[in-house]
C-alpha cells in the first residue's frame, strides 16, 4: 500500500479517541481516502459475499440480463457491461454490476425513490450473503461518520437519524478479462462518487488509483484486512469540501494480467432521500466562504449525477 495514504486502526476510535479523530480528520482533509482496519468484518462473511457474487456473474448472459430493470436507473438488480460511463468520458466502464438496496417496508414513506430488492434464483445464498455484508458494512460506515462529524465540531450522532433509511447501495462489480490491446476504454474511468462516503471491501486485484493534490496518481492497493474509505460529493458539498470528495479510477493492469478478471465490492452510502444537503454553518470561514448557496435533496442529488454518467 502507498505509505502516503494513510491505513489507521478503528478500534482506536474506543480507546484513543481524541487522537484517532484527529488523525482520520487530518488523513481525509488531504486526501479524501483512507485505509480502515481492525474493522470487525470477519473474512468468511466477505469471502460468503465474494462467492455468491462470482456465481452471479459467471451465468449466461441471458440469464443475468433477466434481472435487468429497464428505465430503473440501475438502482437494483444487474447492470450489463458498457452501460455506466465515467462523467465527461467518451467511453464506458469495462465493467457489470449487481445492486443491493436497502430492506425497507412495502409502506415506508420512500418506496417511490428505494424499490424491492431483486434477488438471483439461480445463486442460492445470494440474499443472505449479500445483504449480510450490506448490513455489516452499513453499521461500519456509521462509525466512519460519527468520527468524521466529531471532528468538525458536530455532534457524534449527527448522522445517526440523517442515514438510517439512506438510500444506500452494495455494488458487486465484476470486471472480465481484457482480451484485446490498446482499447481506449479503462475499467473504470477517472470520476468522484456520488454519496457521502464509499467502504470498499476487498478489491480481488490491483488497479484503483487516487489523484493527489499534486496531480500525480497515486496506487492505492489495500491488504486482505483493510476496508478502503473515501469521501463523496455529498459530503463534500455539505462540508464546504472541507472533506474533498477525491478522483480516482481503475486502470487496467499490464500484460498478462489483464487477462485476468477483477472484482470489488464497493458500499455506497447515502442520506436518507429527503435529507436537505445544505452547506454546514460550522465549515464556513473567510477563507473557505459558503460554496453551494442553495442546498437540494439527497435524492435531487442523486438523479442529477446519475443522469450524467449515463444510469438514467
Amino acid at each position: 500500500m502507498s505509505a502516503r495514504i494513510p491505513t489507521l486502526d478503528i478500534t482506536r476510535f474506543d480507546t484513543d479517541r481524541d487522537a484517532f479523530v484527529a488523525e482520520l480528520g487530518a488523513a481525509y482533509r488531504e486526501w479524501g481516502f483512507a485505509g480502515i482496519r481492525n474493522h470487525g468484518i470477519p473474512q468468511a462473511r466477505i469471502d460468503a459475499a465474494y462467492d455468491v457474487f462470482k456465481r452471479f456473474f459467471a451465468l449466461p448472459e441471458d440469464v443475468k440480463k433477466q434481472y435487468h430493470v429497464p428505465g430503473g436507473g440501475g438502482a437494483r438488480g444487474y447492470t450489463p457491461f458498457g452501460v455506466e460511463t465515467a462523467k465527461d468520458s467518451k467511453h464506458f466502464d469495462l465493467k457489470e454490476f449487481w445492486h443491493i438496496g436497502r430492506e425497507i417496508p412495502e409502506d415506508s414513506e420512500y418506496r417511490d425513490v428505494m424499490p424491492p430488492n431483486l434477488w438471483p434464483a439461480e445463486v442460492p445464498g445470494f440474499r443472505e450473503h449479500g445483504y449480510g455484508l450490506y448490513q455489516a458494512l452499513d453499521q461500519l460506515g456509521s462509525r466512519m461518520l460519527s468520527a468524521l462529524a466529531l471532528h468538525i465540531g458536530l455532534p457524534e450522532d449527527y448522522f445517526a437519524d440523517k442515514t438510517d433509511s439512506g438510500n444506500s447501495i452494495l455494488r458487486p462489480i465484476h470486471y472480465p478479462p481484457i482480451t484485446a490491446d490498446d482499447i481506449p476504454n479503462v475499467r473504470a474511468g477517472a470520476h468522484e462518487d456520488i454519496n457521502l462516503i464509499t467502504l470498499l471491501v476487498g478489491a480481488s486485484a490491483a488497479g484503483l488509483e487516487v489523484l493527489s493534490k499534486k496531480g500525480e496518481w497515486v496506487p492505492f492497493t489495500s491488504d486482505a484486512d483493510t476496508i478502503v474509505v473515501n469521501i463523496g460529493d455529498m459530503l463534500q458539498r455539505l462540508t464546504n469540501h472541507v472533506y474533498p470528495s477525491t478522483t480516482h479510477r481503475v486502470t487496467n493492469p499490464p500484460g498478462e494480467q489483464a487477462r485476468q478478471p477483477r472484482y470489488s465490492v464497493p458500499f455506497f452510502l447515502h442520506p436518507n432521500p429527503d435529507f436537505l444537503i445544505d452547506v454546514l454553518p460550522s465549515t464556513i470561514t473567510p477563507d473557505n466562504p459558503k460554496r453551494y448557496p442553495e442546498p437540494i435533496t439527497a435524492q435531487g442529488y442523486l438523479e442529477e449525477r446519475l443522469r450524467e454518467i449515463k444510469l438514467k
